[in-house]
């Protein structure tokens, strides 16, 4: 019995062992995909005015150095003056009001056979009954191993 259980604890350990190489073949995702506006056709600028009733495109460049999986698109009011840690740019408010009906807009999409750089392109109308101030867009991009980059901007409706 005790041979037999020596052999098995080496057997385990050899095992262990043969687990734990360093194969180096596989690749490990490291870096976070990208996101810009910041190029002509990139929509809304900061500090952009919205018309209510109005129809836009947003648009965005993401990529990736490996692949990409999904997308997303946030737009919400601003009444409070809060902030996002990756806005670059603060644009003047208005004063802090309450929030009657304020426009939201929350939406994911998947991005199909993992590109390394893709154009988000998002049409939207911005109704004609919403509150107008101050609003945040905020693009959000996802790759296929899970890493996530945001950016935020401030907008106006009006």
């Amino acid at each position: 019995m005790r041979s037999i259980l020596k052999y098995f604890n080496l057997l385990s350990i050899a095992l262990f062992i043969i687990s734990c190489s360093s194969d180096d073949s596989v690749d490990i995702d490291e870096q976070k995909p990208t996101i810009s506006i910041n190029y002509n056709e990139g929509f809304p600028q900061a500090c952009e005015q919205l018309v209510r009733g109005e129809t836009y495109t947003f648009k965005a460049q993401v990529s990736d150095n490996l692949a990409l999986a999904s997308y997303s698109l946030d737009l919400h009011h601003n009444f409070d003056h809060h902030t996002h840690d990756d806005q670059d740019v603060y644009c003047e408010t208005e004063p802090i009001k309450a929030a009657v009906n304020p426009f939201i807009y929350m939406e994911s999409f998947s991005i199909e056979n993992a590109p390394t750089s893709y154009e988000i392109n998002i049409v939207i109308t911005i109704p004609n009954d919403i509150d107008t101030g101050d609003y945040h867009c905020a693009y959000s991009v996802t790759d296929e191993t899970g890493w996530q980059s945001r950016t935020s901007i401030d907008i106006k409706i009006i």
